[in-house]
């Protein structure tokens, strides 16, 4: 899927400071107008870099009031739910134990590549707390790694083996809260594999859920051209072993 007019804004070169060196002039004057405000609520928050700045000024349409009043949100919610600055491993030792979410390569954007193998998640015993941490661990490493200058990230979600026992709506709603509301326009491409159709019921029930943004970056591919449409994203030296490519998974 192609993105509208937010995901033109997003596609401007971000120069390493985290500023776009192809930003216009208006651009640049709303990113110093939101950092004055976010500042002026939060000064915690001084030290958010530009990227950062960017994505939620994106995810809320150039709207500046509203991208601040979300990022000073996110802020308090991060020291709450974050408070050592990072997820130790200790706290998502199960999850982890799973490895379902792996990270390794980048894309041709020079976005971090996730690849979550949806068929190693059940809703069986998992702590939904315990599972958000794993996901802020899993988003703050890959983000880390990420040489895309829009700070962004390509995500396969494997599907394989899906059934009844992978339907944790509860869980995967908690999941896209996160993204979409703490890790907004992070996402570059999710691209989707191994569709089977009992699937669909579940996607029809959480489609609406997705916010607009998120929905033009979702990419189904079909088994007949799966290593050819990931090549087209992704070179074959950094495509995932078990998709055709040489780099064996990395669990987070």
């Amino acid at each position: 899927m192609e993105c509208d007019k937010e995901e033109v804004v997003a596609d401007q070169q971000v120069a390493e400071n985290g500023t776009s060196s192809g930003d216009s002039d208006e651009e640049k004057e709303l990113l110093k107008l939101m950092r004055e405000q976010v500042v002026a609520q939060d000064p915690a928050s001084e030290a958010v870099d530009d990227v950062t700045l960017r994505c939620f000024l994106i995810a809320k349409s150039m709207n500046v009031n509203k991208a601040s009043q979300m990022l000073v949100e996110h802020q308090k919610w991060r020291r709450l739910f974050v408070p050592l600055g990072h997820i130790p491993k200790e706290e998502i030792a199960n999850e982890l134990s799973k490895q379902k979410i792996c990270l390794q390569g980048h894309d041709r954007q020079g976005r971090t590549i996730g690849v979550f193998l949806i068929s190693r998640h059940t809703s069986f015993g998992r702590d939904l707390e315990e599972l958000k941490r794993y996901v802020v661990y899993a988003f703050d490493k890959a983000i880390a790694s990420t040489r895309d200058r829009k700070g962004q990230l390509t995500v396969i979600v494997d599907l394989e083996g899906w059934g009844y026992s992978c339907m944790d709506i509860r869980g995967f709603l908690a999941m896209l809260e996160l993204m979409q509301d703490h890790y907004p326009d992070r996402l570059g491409k999710m691209i989707l594999i191994h569709v089977p159709l009992l699937f669909w019921g579940a996607w029809k029930i959480s489609y609406p859920f997705f916010n607009e943004l998120t929905r033009q970056k979702i990419l189904f591919v079909d088994d007949q051209n799966l290593k050819s449409a990931l090549l087209k994203e992704i070179d074959e030296d950094q495509l995932p072993d078990i998709y055709g490519g040489v780099l064996p998974l990395v669990p987070a």
